[in-house]
């Protein structure tokens, strides 16, 4: 067994430092590839925050779609508190997400411009793991796949959630199971399309909140839904915010409509009878 030795080569408590090739964190981690992805293209400084932010970003994305996709396939299988685990770590998740946009909220129109050009036609609805993000919360659209018409892997596995149940989808399914009455048109419905609120849902949700204790499991899954939808909408407010600081209503990079497009994503409610059915409890 080797002596393990500290940093003035004395033998100590310190960990081992000798390895052959890289080390089991950077296997693990791969830390090296994710420190070499940012390929800057400007002399900007603030290009990096920019960039690396965007990378983190889209890495939550990642570990969110993993826990709503955990969290469908329980309910689909009626296990509803290894759903409400996934939940309840998504609400932490959604809170790092949303704290990424703490080091871009402020910037000012020059210092985006300083570097904006380097984005060409680049810009954050392209992203394929956001479009599976919002397929999972139910806003569906099957034109938003066709930026991805290039990269076959991406597209397909955009293609496959636009067919699949949704998060939301799987609640109503798991209501349906349970003896509550919602309604069929509801549960067969064209799952490719954008869900669309029913009052026959809202009445499902506004008779469970007036007697909780009655389905206590199903009150408890409507609250941390709740939950993700409000850090959902946080999500959006602070996307329209941050836009509407560092460029105003200027057309947004890609040809989006920029700060008009965020202002009527900000105002849509994600699970839109959870907060409906308040009103008439």
């Amino acid at each position: 067994m080797s002596n393990t030795l500290d940093a003035s080569g004395v033998g100590g408590d310190t960990p081992n430092l000798d390895f052959d090739g890289t080390t089991p964190y950077e296997d693990y981690v791969q830390a090296d590839v994710l420190t070499h992805l940012q390929q800057l293209r400007s002399d900007d400084p603030g290009e990096m925050v920019f960039l690396v932010t965007t990378q983190v970003m889209e890495l939550w994305f990642t570990v969110i779609v993993h826990e709503w996709e955990t969290a469908a396939k329980a309910l689909r299988e009626d296990r509803i508190p290894v759903a409400m685990d996934a939940l309840k770590r998504s609400l932490r998740e959604l809170e790092a997400l949303n704290a990424s946009w703490r080091p871009l909220a402020q910037l000012t129109p020059a210092q985006f411009n300083a570097y904006r050009g380097a984005l060409g036609e680049g810009s954050g609805f392209q992203s394929a793991m956001y479009r599976r993000m919002e397929f999972l919360l139910g806003d569906k659209s099957a034109s938003m796949l066709v930026p991805h018409r290039g990269a076959p892997r991406v597209h397909a596995e955009l293609e496959k959630a636009l067919q699949e149940p949704s998060l939301y989808d799987e609640v109503l399914r798991l209501l349906a199971r349970r003896g509550l009455p919602v309604p069929e048109s509801v549960l067969t419905r064209d799952l490719s399309l954008r869900y669309e609120a029913s009052p026959e849902v809202e009445a499902v949700w506004t008779a469970l909140y007036a007697a909780p204790d009655e389905n206590l499991d199903l009150h408890r899954l409507g609250e941390v839904l709740t939950d993700v939808a409000e850090l959902v909408w946080r999500w959006r407010n602070d996307h329209l915010v941050a836009t509407r600081r560092a460029m105003g209503a200027k057309t947004g990079t890609g040809g989006s409509a920029g700060v008009a497009w965020l202002e009527k994503r900000a105002t849509k409610n994600v699970f839109p009878e959870l907060w409906t059915a308040r009103s008439h409890v």
